[in-house]
């Protein structure tokens, strides 16, 4: 093979609006198969009751800072070999791919023991109430200890994106998916009888709860992580098998480059995010449920964002390689302007169907009320999260990360996390005094990075 082939571009001589949707729907899809699983998980260990859907919630923002080590491993290893396709370099592509596979694996232990070390802890310290601590430590435990395989899946699905292949990681995380709600269902619940068709069956269950719906995730990470490798050994662009599997420190020196800033960003951002469901936990159970299941329900009202933010983040890194300044303009207003559309769209209908949405949670009408209050409310932020999703996800792609770091440290901890405590600490607001400020946190954020957008300075990537 030689070392330099003709630049492995998506977008060249094609109508960039019908390239981002295509690139954009399969993580779309992926998306939605898995904030169905969530939401299934939700209905799942809501109907249990307030306390189980509570033992979830207190760390699931904990669980969000341990994968972020991976998810922003995975920008590193994206822009690196997106750039290197984009010039043709694709036997350079190849060798960073088998640096990702030792690096994810790293990761994946290094961040599932020290999670495992602090599951015992960790709920007490998020200030959760006696009666949820035991199982929202299990919970946590169990899914760390998974991670070893939860890692390489997060990684590898971004080395196939940064080679244009959306589709692959959909069809991975829907057999995972599918996986995942399977075992909840059989691990959750204790056996039972159930009525179909006139007839009786008897299901069998491990009456677990919620370290039930732990398992069922764990098992999905290790299917998950056994597809990914075959589809990453079988794509001739980055497929590692040949390359050697030891540390390449020029390589490993470019990534974490653009790693580092994007780890710091993640830790801003989940750290704020830790901080201000301990600010929730302290106003009660039924806030604390309220606060969980809006979250989940939230997520599939914004996720077309990270399909469009993929697409930007992938033809981004490309362009880049090529060096290819005007397209790499139009990439992002074009990505940009389909996420605000859609998600102006998402937006209405949450504003439209709250209560709806938060009864197919939990049936406890006070957790429906509370939760319905603040969708409607975060409703209006969507087409600026819109927006951020790809100003970021374009900055990724460039390998740009550091301005994404101070924007997020800004606006996370000044006009979130700060405000929010104010209003719970010192004049004793509630739930939606607090949802307020994410919202002034989403749209600051949109508008400080399309300002730097404006600005220009992002182009000096290029030079």
């Amino acid at each position: 093979m030689s070392s330099k082939q003709q630049p492995a571009s998506l977008y060249q001589g094609k109508n960039l609006t019908a390239v981002v949707l295509a690139l954009a729907w399969p993580t779309i899809v992926e998306q939605i198969f898995q904030t169905v699983v969530q939401y299934v998980d939700s209905a799942m260990v809501g109907r249990i009751g307030a306390n189980a859907s509570a033992a979830v919630g207190v760390t699931s923002t904990a669980m969000w800072l341990m994968n972020s080590f991976s998810f922003a491993v995975g920008v590193g290893f994206l822009a690196c070999i997106s750039r290197a396709a984009g010039a043709g370099e694709i036997r350079q592509a190849r060798t960073i791919s088998a640096q990702a596979v030792l690096v994810s694996l790293a990761v994946g232990i290094i961040t599932g023991s020290a999670g495992v070390l602090v599951s015992g802890s960790l709920p007490r310290w998020l200030g959760a109430e006696a009666e949820i601590c035991g199982p929202a430590s299990a919970y946590f435990a169990i899914l760390c200890g998974a991670l070893i395989f939860r890692c390489p899946v997060i990684v590898f699905g971004s080395v196939l994106r940064a080679a244009g292949d959306m589709r692959t990681p959909m069809y991975v995380n829907a057999v995972t998916n599918l996986v995942n709600m399977v075992f909840n269902f059989l691990l959750i619940y204790p056996s039972r009888t159930v009525e179909l068709l006139g007839r009786s069956f008897e299901i069998w269950g491990a009456g677990l709860g919620v370290a039930g719906a732990a398992w069922g995730t764990a098992i999905a990470f290790v299917v998950g992580f056994v597809l990914m490798v075959f589809a990453v050994c079988r794509n001739h662009l980055i497929s590692p098998i040949g390359f050697p599997l030891k540390p390449n420190l020029e390589i490993l020196l470019r990534v974490w480059k653009i790693t580092l800033p994007n780890i710091m960003q993640r830790l801003v951002l989940c750290l704020g995010q830790i901080s201000f469901t301990a600010l929730i936990t302290g106003l009660g159970t039924i806030p604390l449920a309220a606060h969980s299941i809006a979250i989940t329900a939230e997520q599939a009202f914004y996720m077309p964002g990270s399909g469009f933010q993929a697409a930007a983040t992938t033809l981004s890194g490309q362009a880049l390689g090529a060096g290819d300044k005007d397209k790499l303009k139009k990439i992002i207003s074009t990505a940009g302007r389909i996420s605000v559309i859609v998600l102006t769209c998402t937006g209405f209908l949450l504003f439209l169907f709250p209560s709806v949405i938060m009864s197919v949670f939990t049936p406890d009408q006070e957790v429906i009320a509370r939760g319905a209050e603040v969708l409607r409310l975060v409703s209006i932020s969507e087409p600026f999260f819109g927006l951020t999703m790809v100003l970021e996800g374009a900055f990724n792609g460039m390998g740009d990360t550091k301005p994404s770091f101070y924007i997020s440290l800004f606006t996370m901890w000044c006009l979130r996390i700060l405000p929010a405590y104010i209003c719970v600490k010192v004049f004793g607001l509630g739930l939606v005094a607090v949802w307020w400020c994410m919202v002034a946190d989403v749209i600051s954020r949109s508008m400080l990075l399309l300002a730097r957008y404006l600005r220009g300075r992002w182009l000096k990537a290029l030079k």
